[in-house]
C-alpha cells in the first residue's frame, strides 16, 4: 500500500511536468492521467508554470520534459527511442536525438571518487587531472588526465549518488509497467515489464565501469587485426566500479563533413569503412556497438574510425543473425514468401496466424520502401514498419531487433551526412552476400547438420552412463511403475535377470539414437 501510494504521489508530479510541456500524450494512451487530464492542463497554463514549447513535435516535446524529469528519464526516453511499436515511428526518431546532456557536478567531487575508488591519492595515479570536464552526461562525467607513466588518458566518473537515484526510479517504472499489464490486457504482448527489466539491466551495466570497459576490451579483440576500425585501450589499473581510464583519442566528429574534407578525408571512404564495421560486429560477431551517434565516433588523420562509450552494446546469437540475414535476403528479392516463412519457423508470429495474411502483410511494407531509389532505401525504416504489424500478427517484441533496428536508423542518419546520395547498405552488400552464401546456403546446412551429429555424438557417452545409472537403480530396486506391475515383475524375474532386461535396454535406446543420427544424414543429403 505504501508503495502504490509514495508511487502515485510521484506520477502526479511526473504528470504535471510532462503538462507543462504539453507532453501528457504518453500517459493518455495508457489510460492513466484521463480522470485528471483537464485538471492538469488547467495547472498548467498558470503564469509561471506553462513552458514554451512553440511549433515542436510531440516527440520533440516529450523530449524537453524528459530533460526536465532528470538522468532515468532521460535514459528512459533513449532506451524507448527503440521501441516504435510502443510510442510510434515519429515520436521514436524525436527521442532517438534525445541529448544525455547534464551540468557537470563538482570536481572535488570526481577527484574525491577516483582517489577512493583506486584507493591511492590522485597524485599516485595521475601526474594531472583536468578540472573542467570534456563531457558530462545523465550517469557520468569525462576528465581528461595524464598518467604518471605520461599517457595522455580519459577518466569516466559516475555521478555521486546516482545508483540511488536510478533505484527509486526504476522501482516507480517497475510499478507502472504492472499496473498497465494488469489494467490493460490489450498492451501485456508489448512485455512492459520485460521493457522495465531490460532497461534495468542496461542501466546497472553503464553503472559499472568494469562492465563497460569488458565491453570495449570485448569489440578491441574483434577487430585487433583491423587497422581501420579502433577501440581505445582500456587502462585496466586504473580503472573501477565507478571510475573507468581508457586511451585518448584525437581526431574528427564524423557528422563534420567540411572539416573531414579540409584535412584531406575523403568522407566516402569513411562511410565506407563505418557501413563495414557495422556490418562485422552485426553479423560476424553478433556483438554490436548500440550507441552510434555522432558525438561517439572520431574519425582519425589517417582516416580509420574511432569509437567510444561502451555503456549500450547490443548482442545477437547465431540464430538470430541467420533469421536476421535471411528475412533481409527475402525482403531485397521480394521473396515475401520467404520472409513469412523465416518468421513462422522463427517462432516470432504464432502458428495459428495466417501465412498468407503475413506475406500480404510484407509485402506491403516492402514494396513501398524497395521500389524507393537506392539512395533513399531505409533497411531502418523497413525493419521499423515490419515491427508494426506485431500488434496484427500477435508478435511478440524481440528487444534485441528493436535495439539494432534503433542503431540502424542513427547509422544511417550519420551516413546521409556523410554522403545523401549513397546508401551505406549498398556498400557492405558484397560483404552481406558472401555471409549469407557462407551461413544459409547449402554449404552452411551440410555443416549445421554434421555439427549437430556430432553433438549427439559427444552427449552418447554421458547419455549412456545415464542411461547404466538408471539401469543399476532398477536391477538394484526395481522400476517404479504401477504396484501391479511391480508385483509381476517381481514374481517373474530374480534381480539377475532384471539386470540383464536393463543390459539390453542400453542397447535399444543406443540404436534408436543411431537411427535417429542416420536419419539426420540421410535428410541432410
Amino acid at each position: 500500500m505504501f508503495r502504490a501510494l509514495r508511487n502515485l504521489a510521484r506520477l502526479a508530479r511526473i504528470a504535471l511536468t510532462l503538462a507543462r510541456y504539453d507532453a501528457l500524450f504518453p500517459l493518455d494512451r495508457l489510460g492513466f492521467t484521463a480522470p485528471f487530464a483537464r485538471a492538469l492542463r488547467l495547472v498548467a497554463r498558470l503564469p509561471g508554470v506553462r513552458r514554451e514549447t512553440g511549433e515542436l513535435r510531440p516527440g520533440e516535446r516529450l523530449a524537453a520534459a524528459l530533460i526536465a524529469l532528470g538522468p532515468s528519464f532521460i535514459k528512459f526516453g533513449q532506451s524507448l527511442a527503440t521501441r516504435a511499436d510502443l510510442i510510434g515511428d515519429d515520436i521514436a526518431n524525436d527521442l532517438s536525438h534525445l541529448q544525455d546532456r547534464l551540468d557537470p557536478f563538482p570536481s572535488a567531487d570526481a577527484r574525491a571518487i577516483v582517489a577512493a575508488e583506486l584507493e591511492c591519492s590522485l597524485e599516485d595515479a595521475f601526474q594531472s587531472f583536468d578540472d573542467t570536464p570534456v563531457a558530462a552526461a545523465s550517469i557520468a562525467q569525462v576528465h581528461l588526465a595524464v598518467t604518471t607513466e605520461g599517457a595522455p588518458v580519459a577518466v569516466k566518473v559516475l555521478r555521486p549518488g546516482i545508483e540511488t537515484k536510478f533505484d527509486r526510479d526504476l522501482d516507480l517504472f517497475a510499478w507502472i509497467a504492472e499496473q498497465v499489464e494488469r489494467n490493460r490486457p490489450d498492451l501485456r504482448r508489448l512485455k512492459p515489464r520485460e521493457v522495465i527489466r531490460t532497461f534495468a539491466r542496461v542501466v546497472a551495466a553503464e553503472m559499472d565501469l568494469r562492465l563497460e570497459a569488458a565491453a570495449a576490451s570485448e569489440l578491441a579483440d574483434n577487430f585487433e587485426s583491423d587497422p581501420s576500425f579502433r577501440v581505445p585501450a582500456i587502462d585496466w589499473q586504473r580503472t573501477a566500479r565507478r571510475v573507468l581510464t581508457l586511451e585518448r583519442i584525437e581526431g574528427i566528429p564524423i557528422d563534420e563533413r567540411a572539416r573531414l574534407v579540409a584535412a584531406g578525408i575523403d568522407p566516402d571512404e569513411v562511410l565506407q569503412t563505418a557501413s563495414r564495421a557495422f556490418f562485422l560486429q552485426v553479423f560476424r560477431d553478433g556483438f554490436f556497438h548500440a550507441d552510434l551517434h555522432p558525438g561517439n565516433l572520431f574519425v582519425a588523420p589517417d582516416g580509420a574510425l574511432q569509437v567510444v562509450d561502451f555503456g549500450i552494446m547490443g548482442r545477437l546469437d547465431m540464430a538470430t543473425r541467420r533469421y536476421l540475414g535471411e528475412m533481409l535476403l527475402g525482403f531485397l528479392e521480394s521473396d515475401y514468401g520467404r520472409v513469412a516463412d523465416v518468421h513462422f519457423r522463427a517462432g516470432y508470429v504464432p502458428a495459428d496466424q495466417s501465412r498468407d495474411l503475413f506475406m500480404q502483410a510484407c509485402r506491403s511494407i516492402g514494396e513501398p520502401i524497395l521500389g524507393l531509389p537506392l539512395s533513399h532505401i531505409s533497411i531502418a525504416r523497413l525493419l521499423g514498419q515490419l515491427f508494426k504489424v506485431t500488434e496484427t500478427f500477435e508478435m511478440e517484441a524481440q528487444p534485441q531487433l528493436l535495439l539494432l533496428q534503433k542503431t540502424m536508423m542513427v547509422a544511417e542518419g550519420v551516413g546521409r551526412q556523410l554522403n545523401p546520395d549513397v546508401n551505406m547498405w549498398e556498400l557492405s552488400r558484397p560483404l552481406i552476400e558472401d555471409w549469407m552464401r557462407e551461413n544459409l546456403g547449402p554449404e552452411a546446412r551440410l555443416r549445421g547438420a554434421a555439427q549437430e551429429i556430432w553433438q549427439g555424438v559427444e552427449r552418447l557417452p554421458g547419455f549412456m552412463a545415464n542411461v547404466e545409472r538408471l539401469a543399476a537403480i532398477v536391477a538394484e530396486k526395481g522400476h517404479q511403475l504401477h504396484p501391479d506391475t511391480i508385483a509381476r515383475l517381481l514374481d517373474a524375474e530374480g534381480a539377475h535377470q532384471r539386470a540383464a532386461r536393463s543390459g539390453a535396454l542400453q542397447w535399444i535406446i543406443a540404436a534408436l539414437l543411431a537411427a535417429i543420427l542416420l536419419t539426420l544424414v540421410f535428410k541432410t543429403f
